[in-house]
């Protein structure tokens, strides 16, 4: 294929997806939104590495964190 087909075939493309709007379901958005806030799907909380008084370096509270995971 050429390059002007080429080029046009991924201007129609890009058009298409452009201006491309689906549906929106907005009963099952609003059920998303009104799930119990009980669920846990997501995680939004990491654990910090334990601060230790020692005069260990970080590579090795990193390490001894990284084996208690």
């Amino acid at each position: 294929m050429g390059r002007g087909r080429q080029k046009a075939k991924q201007t129609k493309v890009a058009r298409e997806l452009k201006y491309y709007s689906p549906d929106t379901n907005y009963r099952a958005l609003e059920q998303e939104l009104t799930s119990p806030p009980g669920r846990t799907d997501v995680v939004t909380e990491r654990r910090k590495p334990p601060v230790d008084s020692n005069n260990e370096s970080e590579a090795e509270l990193r390490s001894r964190w990284a084996d208690e995971l």
